[in-house]
């Protein structure tokens, strides 16, 4: 295909109002990005005869990036600055198609090719700035395709540009847990939860959503949230889509185990996360120094999945249910300091102090996970009689 016939080809898809078309047109994933013909550092006289603004504006900016990447080695830095200067156009693009929403699958192409390239940018070490500089930028385009979105309020339900909002917030998702800024994921989730769509939004696209607010949730500590987010996104992920499945679940694992829910050995080989099988063992047996154990073996694992931190606090689940071991075995609701101090020996934790044992029965009360107090006179934890050891899900926040 020549550019003549490319350019033929997209003013009649654009005639059409082809939207579909007109985004695998511009796509870099698309087959026509692999045509040299269209490989050209100054397409503008040429497309500015066939076409006019902003769509010439797009193409001659698609064009540009096509030549950059195709350089060896591809120059990404100016392929995002052409990308970037692209989807700027489909900005003045979706504000002049008031009241029709046939434009979006333009927007989400583009955006999808800018958030890639700008991940290329950093991985080839940026433009010379911090680390997640380009990113950022990157965002900033996002967004303002996102603000003509979100203050399309006049259209009707079907024509309106808001269904493109939650694509969007994906891509910005995408993007802030790249460069750690989820405090800014935090207006968005505020928009979507406002949003009329809310629940009519392409599942695909809610998977995706909740998979991400989940995540959030659980850096936040709020487990129930969590729990809640990721179950959705794996219950609806399709079963074909095995790592994506694997990836929700590596976040749902530890959340479920925070919350008292142990999984279940066939899912963990069904899905190739038997990392956390080990830990299961050494949680259910409340034996601390396994787990420390555990988490060193798969430390490299839980460091690259992000959840490290989240694996370490399941070690006060431990403690906690050692605890309900000893008062299993003592069966008695006041139980001597000197016994939960053996049993901590006993799993491993040999240079122990009563100092120590004090310390960590006192949080395993202030946390909720123990219903009773310490007498200190009589160096005994004094439980309550109804209900001592509360379930998981009903003291985890």
């Amino acid at each position: 295909m020549s550019l003549y016939h490319y350019l033929q080809q997209m003013l009649r898809v654009w005639d059409d109002y082809n939207g579909e078309r007109i985004g695998r047109l511009l796509s870099l994933q698309d087959v026509h990005s692999e045509n040299r013909n269209l490989y050209i550092e100054h397409p503008e006289a040429a497309v500015e005869r066939q076409m006019d603004d902003p769509l010439a504006e797009i193409v001659s900016s698609h064009l540009k990036v096509l030549y950059y990447i195709s350089l060896d080695p591809p120059n990404y830095q100016e392929a995002y600055k052409n990308q970037s200067a692209c989807v700027m156009s489909v900005v003045k693009l979706l504000q002049a198609c008031k009241d029709q929403n046939w434009s979006l699958p333009i927007m989400y192409v583009v955006c999808l090719d800018l958030r890639l390239l700008a991940l290329a940018c950093e991985k080839e070490g940026g433009s010379g700035g911090k680390p997640g500089e380009i990113l950022e930028k990157a965002a900033e385009c996002l967004m303002a395709c996102f603000r003509v979105c979100a203050a399309d309020s006049r259209s009707t339900d079907e024509e309106t540009k808001r269904h493109g909002m939650l694509n969007l917030v994906n891509q910005l998702f995408k993007v802030y847990f790249k460069i750690n800024k989820l405090h800014l994921c935090k207006p968005l989730i505020r928009a979507i939860d406002s949003s009329v769509f809310k629940d009519r939004f392409p599942l695909m696209e809610r998977v995706t959503y909740n998979y991400f607010v989940g995540r959030k949730a659980m850096f936040d500590s709020d487990y129930k949230a969590a729990d809640e987010f990721l179950s959705f996104a794996f219950r609806n992920c399709p079963k074909k889509s095995r790592k994506n499945k694997r990836q929700i679940l590596i976040y749902l694992i530890p959340v479920k185990m925070l919350l008292g829910i142990m999984p279940r050995e066939e899912a963990l080989r069904e899905y190739n996360v038997q990392q956390f099988f080990d830990l299961v063992q050494a949680l259910k047996q409340g034996n601390v120094r396994k787990l420390d154990e555990v988490i060193e073996k798969h430390e490299r694992f839980f460091i690259d999945s992000g959840i490290y931190l989240i694996v370490e606090k399941l070690k006060i689940i431990a403690y906690r249910n050692l605890c309900k071991r000893v008062y299993g075995i003592v069966k008695t609701h006041q139980i001597d300091m000197n016994h939960f101090m053996t049993a901590l020996k006993f799993v491993g934790i040999e240079d122990i102090s009563m100092d120590e044992t004090h310390c960590i029965v006192a949080n395993l009360i202030y946390e909720g996970r123990i219903k009773g107090y310490i007498s200190h006179q009589h160096n005994k934890l004094v439980v309550s009689k109804q209900n001592p050891f509360p379930p998981l899900n009903q003291v985890t926040q």
